[in-house]
């Protein structure tokens, strides 16, 4: 089972050494608006299918969201230690939500 940490060691190894023919170095070639074009249509397939009972085809639409955010993310130089480094100092924080006027814990 490959974890989204690993995801991102193969998409790096993708960028820097590119597949001719593959998906990810099509992205990588086609650039930064390609991707970004990809996770809003992705990211619109993962409402839709939140939307609806299959639990098979919202599982399928956010692993292919989490594959584009995270070859953005390479795109960006962006590690996923940074992401859970933001993540972690969140940790405890108190926000109020403007729409319920409630305080809440991240």
């Amino acid at each position: 089972m490959q974890d989204l940490d690993e995801l991102y060691q193969l998409i790096l190894e993708r960028k820097n050494n590119p597949e001719k023919g593959s998906y990810t170095d099509y992205l990588f070639t086609k650039g930064l608006d390609k991707i970004l074009k990809k996770i809003g249509e992705e990211a619109t397939e993962v409402v839709v299918a939140a939307k609806n009972p299959s639990d098979p085809d919202f599982i399928l639409e956010m692993a292919d969201l989490a594959y584009h955010v995270e070859v953005l993310m390479a795109e960006r130089g962006i590690t996923p230690d940074q992401i859970k480094q933001e993540l972690a100092s969140r940790e405890g924080k108190k926000s109020i939500t403007r729409d319920r006027k409630q305080i809440k814990e991240w």
